[in-house]
């Protein structure tokens, strides 16, 4: 069972109250958030080294000079690699780009890229989504006589690469405001700061930049970076212009993902785009996702969407026989940090599952496979917020090869007859620094209301919160002393409608994935609830409000008294 932490009744509008609970109360900074504006984005140059950076881009544009831009496999590494692609060329310039296959090469940087680029006349490196932890690969490329630029935003070593320059927001000595920006959005400041040095209009400047923000926003929200600050300010511009898309490539995506007019929702981009674009590099290489945006031929575009859709699709089934398997397998109540491991498990979608786990458990999960390429393990962790998964990493970092990441979300590849010791040192770790209430999952209520405060103006101005995500959830709504006004209705097996009622107003809920729980919400049970109001697409278009109450959790009236 959750515990829930509800706010005090509060005053003002329902909005206002959720707002204020999410720590905003003063006039401007709620205008703010309600209307991000361009204006509100950061100067690019008040990122550390950004004047290094721009200046040997320049003159490797103007000296025709070879540039190769290493990325990375997923959302964020492959949409960074096209944005600093385009800028480039924008600015007169060429580049071609490596990603690293995940299955054969792993996460990072490579010294045999280096120099492979090396011997094809390569002078620049510029990475993007990665390179914070290749401090050796960086000072190999420097002997060759390659100069690297880093553009990431992973949590650094104790010291840095020793790079030509290094754009990271959160590198100790960078006061950079914007601490959250995900590797595209790193790697929209240097494309930003370069286009400035250009010799255009600020109009076109503008224009060129809201373009941008289109892939910088669907990064941004895949890569669950919280929505707030100068994130919020990007998803918000950059989904409004996914209204209206040019790109060959943007365009079939959107029409396999299945999006109706309009541009997308942060959750449409969450569940719809991103799961498609991660499947390149997931299930085989991540070029496709890449050439699928660089591409200006839409026969071929069209074809590259429908091999992402197909790859999405072969990755869930993989996915799911997985899960399948660790859900099986039995969990001693006592252990607090879990390791599972196989040695045949798709090395694609491991992380995927070790994030469901975590949903399910309420503990630090890694999961790992083996790579047949090398024979290491590899694999990823995901964690509760009372848990830092990467310094749990430092802490035994004699286990690794390598190993990188951030604070809830993070990567490993070891030798396989180490897998046993890790996960003796990652639970005994966890036992160490979580205390048993760590891991009762919380759920945070935004507003205790009565269902009479549903209305469709309070719904408006709940709505005007968006975009939602990571850092920005749907407002949590709770109603107490509701009774349960019929038999909830069985929906595919495991899902529910159920309708409750108070003082007269009802409010018929969906509750997805809650028939097992369908003894909690006999009529005329009287029950605290917790929900969200969701945007409903499938229901405007057949004529019904464009939201639907969704029941998040249920507890029996009494317990809030007793509270």
């Amino acid at each position: 069972m959750h515990r829930w932490l509800i706010p005090s009744a509060g005053s003002g509008s329902l909005a206002r109250r959720v707002l204020a609970r999410r720590g905003l109360t003063d006039s401007a900074a709620i205008e703010r958030f309600l209307h991000p504006s361009l204006a509100d984005l950061h100067d690019p140059l008040a990122l550390k080294d950004m004047p290094q950076a721009v200046e040997r881009l320049r003159q490797a544009i103007a000296a025709g000079e070879k540039i190769l831009i290493y990325g990375d496999y997923d959302v964020d590494g492959t949409t960074s690699v096209v944005l600093l692609t385009k800028a480039i060329e924008l600015a007169g310039g060429r580049a071609s780009y490596h990603v690293p296959h995940r299955l054969k090469d792993g996460y990072g940087m490579r010294s045999d890229v280096v120099e492979a680029a090396a011997e094809a006349g390569t002078r620049l490196i510029v990475s993007v989504d990665t390179g914070i932890r290749a401090a050796e690969v960086v000072r190999h490329a420097s002997g060759l006589g390659i100069d690297v630029i880093v553009t990431d935003h992973h949590l650094p070593e104790h010291e840095l690469p020793p790079a030509l320059a290094v754009l990271n927001p959160n590198r100790p000595d960078c006061s950079y405001p914007e601490k959250n920006l995900c590797g595209a959005g790193v790697a929209f400041k240097l494309a930003q700061a370069l286009l400035a040095t250009l010799d255009w209009p600020l109009e076109k400047q503008r224009r060129m930049a809201e373009s941008l923000l289109k892939l910088v926003a669907i990064a941004t929200v895949a890569d669950v970076v919280p929505l707030t600050g100068e994130n919020r300010v990007i998803v918000k511009h950059g989904l409004q212009g996914l209204r209206e898309v040019r790109n060959p490539g943007l365009s079939a995506l959107l029409e396999v993902a299945r999006l109706g007019n309009g541009p997308p929702t942060a959750r449409q981009v969450a569940f719809q785009i991103a799961p498609r674009l991660n499947a390149a590099g997931r299930m085989d290489k991540a070029q496709d996702a890449i050439e699928l945006f660089l591409t200006s031929d839409p026969a071929r575009a069209r074809e590259l969407a429908g091999r992402l859709d197909q790859r999405n699709t072969d990755r869930q089934q993989v996915e799911a026989e997985i899960r399948e398997i660790c859900e099986r397998t039995a969990v001693d109540e006592s252990a607090v940090g879990l390791v599972y491991y196989a040695e045949n498990w798709h090395r694609g979608v491991i992380g995927i599952v070790a994030g469901r786990l975590v949903e399910m458990l309420h503990r630090p999960v890694f999961v790992l496979g083996r790579n047949p390429e090398d024979g290491l393990a590899q694999g990823s962790g995901r964690s509760i917020p009372a848990f830092h998964l990467l310094q749990a990493l430092e802490s035994m970092a004699d286990l690794f090869v390598r190993f990188g990441g951030h604070e809830h979300a993070a990567g490993v590849t070891l030798e396989t007859a180490r897998v046993d010791e890790f996960r003796e040192r990652f639970n005994a770790y966890a036992a160490a620094r979580l205390a048993p209430q760590d891991r009762v999952p919380q759920i945070e209520i935004d507003a205790l209301i009565e269902l009479s405060e549903i209305t469709e103006r309070n719904v408006a101005e709940l709505a005007a919160l968006a975009p939602f995500g990571h850092g920005n959830p749907p407002p949590l709504l709770a109603a107490l002393e509701v009774e349960v006004a019929g038999p909830p209705t069985v929906l595919k097996e495991k899902h529910l409608r159920v309708a409750v009622r108070q003082n007269r107003r009802t409010l018929v809920l969906k509750a997805w994935n809650f028939a097992a729980r369908a003894a909690e919400l006999a009529q005329g049970s009287r029950i605290d609830i917790a929900f969200a109001l969701e945007e409903d697409s499938y229901g405007a278009a057949q004529g019904t409000p464009g939201w639907s109450p969704v029941l998040r959790d249920v507890r029996p009236a009494a317990l809030a008294a007793a509270e």
